[in-house]
């Protein structure tokens, strides 16, 4: 049995780590904050420009040229791009590893596609570099920080400029999206080639330029506001997931601490009633 020595240690060495966890859960849950109104305040920039592109598409929609855009080319899918976003560190429960697990089993479900990847994140390029040879691109290091639209345009041109020149008939997002803290949202979305939005009806605009040229300027700038969306909610979820990962390991600290300390007061108390013992039987043999 374990000696009072060896309890003691093991107990000032889960405090030591639950204080490790209380700090991250705090740390976590500041940056949860911020993280969240950057959600909340791109997604209103989004339904706009959706709106927008909505109008603009039914203006363009009776000029061929505008089909002719390689953003809205539809191929039948024989080779496909997967973007997976995940992130660049753990401690955050299952945040990565569901992601992962739903990404290739997305894979599985569509046999006849050849997949190649690009990954967002040092845990997914971790595991696909690992376990496939189809690797087209990775970002890692921006969920460091919070998450640049400069990072989004860097993705979105890579992303297009594959799918332009016809390396790829599809290209599919795989992301967990923030809709609370206890649970992600985990989602698989084609992002290519692109539908454009029903026309809304929100009325008949005089279009300066061309709503073919328009439509055009819009197409690229609707994918990199879709990309920089699912970095900000996969940041967001992230913390999310972190913090409720944290506040799960403090309590289980607390709960191993509590038996730990049981048991120490167990031998202790032992150790005492074997001491009187001894004491009474030796005062007894004397007599």
């Amino acid at each position: 049995m374990p000696s009072l020595i060896d309890f003691r240690r093991r107990i000032r060495s889960v405090k030591n780590t639950q204080q490790i966890t209380k700090a991250m859960k705090m740390v976590s849950a500041a940056k949860l904050r911020r993280a969240q109104d950057r959600v909340i305040a791109a997604r209103p920039y989004s339904k706009m420009l959706r709106e927008m592109l909505s109008n603009v598409a039914a203006a363009a929609g009776d000029n061929e040229a505008a089909s002719e855009n390689p953003l809205l080319a539809v191929r039948e899918q024989k080779k496909a791009l997967l973007v997976v976003v995940t992130a660049d560190r753990g401690l955050c429960g299952g945040f990565n590893g569901n992601l992962i697990k739903r990404a290739v089993a997305f894979v599985r479900e569509n046999p006849g596609i050849e997949f190649t990847f690009d990954l967002v994140g040092r845990k997914g390029r971790d595991f696909f570099k690992k376990r496939y040879s189809g690797v087209s691109g990775e970002m890692v290091g921006i969920f460091l920080k919070s998450p640049a639209y400069a990072d989004a345009i860097e993705l979105s041109k890579r992303v297009m400029q594959q799918y332009a020149d016809g390396e790829i008939d599809a290209v599919y997002l795989a992301v967990n999206e923030f809709k609370s803290v206890m649970a992600p949202n985990i989602t698989v979305k084609r992002i290519l080639p692109l539908e454009v939005p029903a026309e809304s009806g929100a009325g008949d605009y005089v279009y300066e330029q061309d709503p073919v040229e328009l439509l055009g300027t819009l197409l690229p700038r609707y994918v990199e506001v879709q990309m920089y969306g699912a970095l900000l909610e996969s940041a967001a979820a992230e913390h999310a997931a972190r913090m409720t990962a944290m506040d799960s390991a403090s309590s289980n600290a607390g709960d191993v601490i509590e038996k730990l300390t049981l048991y120490m007061n167990r031998v202790r108390q032992a150790a005492i009633t074997k001491e009187i013992i001894e004491i009474v039987s030796g005062a007894s043999a004397l007599e």
